[in-house]
């Protein structure tokens, strides 16, 4: 009936508007089947947030004996490594120096007899640059978003009116650092190492570590030394764990993961006719967050693997990231 109702409307010049139930495996990319609805439920947008509990965040807090605190966010600014069709300027804006002079109260160089003036800045560019926060409607699979919804009922001109980074709430939980470099005895792994799941459990095993629910997992593969300092190689490509690894971590039901590197997972990857499939499949299938250009090379240093990890971030309404800098408790 609904099918033969369609083609009325279709007849008529009508458009039909497209819903979850709509799609058949046929409009799926080859092997590929519906996820959706979600572990989480139909309507979710927390993904694997949820796994963060109130005695997870008990837990984490526990871990702070020292009180030192390790940022792990990077400086921003024009001269970041930036994806192709990225980009962000800053312009200092010191109109107040100017307008203050015309107030009817104003003195000498100021506003009032305390001569007060400001500046502030304008920012033009994408939240997809520096030490970011993906939301998980960052990316898609053709049309469908995390949960199976489709652009045509997520998209507004002004953003994402599901998935924006207001739903994301501020991630305290334990943080784990796998330094993988140091598992594979090198200060950087090469570009497009694939880190297998064999690799990642040995390094547990030698940081004498066992994944726990709603974890923050922050991969250490060296590739973050090149950022800022040869930016043309830094973008080349990248180490990064790959598809079994990322599934084993959604198995263990981890919160988040992130590494020193501009995207999540091996580029190229490990199957070159599918670019971006770990983080296609982590945000899209999973509704697993992620983090990319993580300054992890003190915590790798001073041999930390598990600390109190925070991360708050700006609640722009419809952004798909937030410019973030986390840090890691002791």
């Amino acid at each position: 009936m609904k099918t033969l109702l369609a083609i009325v409307l279709l007849a008529a010049g009508t458009v039909v508007p497209a819903s979850a139930g709509d799609l058949s495996d046929s409009a799926l990319p080859e092997g590929v089947k519906p996820w959706w609805p979600s572990r989480y439920g139909a309507e979710d947008q927390l993904g694997t947030l949820n796994e963060i509990t109130a005695q997870a965040v008990l837990a984490a807090a526990a871990l702070v004996k020292k009180g030192e605190v390790i940022d792990l966010g990077r400086v921003l600014d024009e001269n970041t490594p930036k994806f192709p069709g990225r980009y962000w300027q800053q312009t200092a804006d010191v109109t107040a120096h100017f307008s203050n002079l015309r107030r009817p109260d104003a003195a000498g160089k100021g506003w009032g007899k305390n001569q007060i003036n400001w500046i502030t800045e304008l920012q033009t560019g994408t939240f997809q640059v520096g030490t970011q926060l993906d939301s998980i409607g960052h990316i898609q699979i053709g049309e469908r978003f995390y949960n199976g919804k489709t652009t045509a009922e997520v998209v507004e001109a002004w953003g994402l009116n599901r998935y924006g980074m207001e739903t994301v709430p501020p991630i305290i939980t334990r943080g784990v650092l796998l330094d993988m470099a140091a598992y594979r005895g090198v200060d950087r792994l090469p570009q497009g190492y694939a880190i297998t799941l064999a690799d990642v459990k040995g390094a547990l095993a030698k940081e004498k570590l066992v994944l726990q629910r709603g974890d923050a997992v922050l991969v250490h593969t060296g590739w973050g030394a090149l950022y800022g300092l040869d930016n043309a190689q830094f973008l080349a490509g990248e180490p990064g764990v790959n598809l079994e690894t990322v599934q084993w971590f959604y198995q263990q039901r981890i919160a988040i993961t992130g590494a020193d590197t501009w995207s999540y997972g091996p580029v190229p990857g490990e199957d070159a006719d599918r670019p971006f499939q770990v983080p296609q499949t982590m945000y899209v299938q999973m509704g697993l967050f992620g983090l990319e250009n993580l300054a992890t090379e003190a915590l790798a240093k001073r041999k930390i693997y598990k600390f109190l990890f925070v991360l708050t971030h700006a609640k722009t309404r419809g952004s798909t990231a937030s410019v973030v800098a986390p840090a890691a408790v002791f």
